[in-house]
């Protein structure tokens, strides 16, 4: 389902004399009502024949903002913007860059590649590494993404402020993954959501009524959207989903204990799924709880995950589920970020994951 674009609404006008900081282009957007690739081109006169699709209308608008905001463009943003390399950046907001092809990112960074090649561009990768991981060195951490035409950022948990900063200078980014919290910030993502609500859909359909949701505790948007399908499946098949129906751990391996496993099962619980995250904390934590309760999967108790398996676990049984479509949307980020680069409205839909049989789910055994 493509996500509808945000259109900014125009806004007061703060006016030049009332304001200690240097105006930026995405205020200047939001009094004109348009969008910031729109202020890029109208300001900087390019000559390349985007500039010229614009309505007169739309650039006196722009225009008329930038005049009564007294915006003045940064001559060094100015020198690096009219200077394309045909360069995209690669962030990754890990301790190390993920090239083995066992880490879950590996396929994100080959459709990202072959994407980038087909398009013409040339690849300039970042990692968090040299800011003492996730970008959290200061203020100007990620400021040598400007190297870059463009940069594409993935990770599961980001320095918001500095994103926000290169989106409200104008500097094209897109994050792999849903990132709707930070407003203006494109991205493109993976329906977790209808994904997650079909696994819970085929447990019900197997007889099961009482299944609990693993997930880590916090609030990343990627855990936010398999918990929702979660629930809507759960509500979908008229199955209660009280607060007892979604397990969260701020330590999967600590609190998901194997006592806690059979005293959910001893009340009842007949199916469990995982979400899978980059560290698979909550999918391994789940894998050794069963297995020191002694129970067997999928004949006492039937075991689901919301994503792929990590590599070290990717051995039989293989777990029910979905697999997502990593490839494709390394792919689909990089066709967005050409397209914010060359000044153009783009938005890409979600991708659909594939739903996964696998042969750890089965009918819940009766009670005795």
């Amino acid at each position: 389902m493509d996500q509808p674009k945000k259109r900014a609404k125009p806004g007061r006008n703060p006016g030049p004399a009332s304001r200690t900081s240097r105006p930026r282009q995405a205020e200047v957007a939001g009094l004109a009502g348009v969008s910031q690739a729109t202020v890029s081109l109208v300001l900087s006169a390019r000559g390349d024949g985007r500039a010229a699709a614009i309505s007169e209308e739309t650039r006196q608008r722009v225009l008329d903002a930038a005049r009564s905001l007294g915006y003045v463009p940064d001559p060094a943003a100015r020198r690096l913007a009219a200077a394309s390399n045909n360069l995209l950046g690669v962030f990754s907001f890990t301790a190390t860059f993920p090239t083995d092809v066992q880490h879950s990112y590996y396929p994100f960074l080959v459709g990202v590649e072959q994407e980038a090649a087909a398009r013409g561009y040339d690849l300039v990768l970042f990692t968090g590494s040299s800011t003492g991981g996730a970008g959290a060195a200061g203020p100007d951490a990620l400021s040598r993404v400007r190297l870059a035409d463009g940069c594409l950022f993935l990770g599961r948990h980001v320095p918001r402020a500095e994103l926000k900063r290169l989106v409200a200078d104008g500097f094209p980014v897109v994050h792999l993954g849903r990132r709707e919290e930070l407003e203006g910030l494109a991205w493109v993502g993976a329906d977790y959501v209808s994904a997650s609500r079909e696994v819970v859909t085929h447990l019900a359909e197997l007889g099961h009524r009482r299944i609990v949701l693993v997930r880590e505790d916090d609030d990343a948007p990627p855990s936010t959207d398999r918990q929702r399908g979660f629930l809507d499946g759960l509500a979908a098949a008229g199955i209660a989903g009280g607060p007892g129906a979604v397990l969260r751990c701020a330590g999967p391996a600590r609190e998901l204990t194997a006592r806690r496993v059979r005293a959910l099962v001893a009340d009842g619980v007949t199916a469990f799924v995982a979400e899978e995250t980059d560290t698979g904390a909550a999918w391994r934590a789940l894998n050794t709880a069963v297995r020191e309760a002694g129970l067997g999967c999928p004949g006492d108790v039937s075991l689901g995950l919301l994503g792929s398996p990590p590599a070290d676990l990717a051995a039989r049984p293989v777990p029910m589920g979905f697999d997502i479509p990593r490839h494709r949307l390394g792919a689909a980020a990089v066709r967005l970020l050409a397209a914010l680069v060359a000044g153009e409205e783009a938005r890409e839909p979600l991708v659909a994951c594939e739903f996964r049989a696998g042969e750890t789910a089965g009918p819940p055994v009766p009670p005795p």
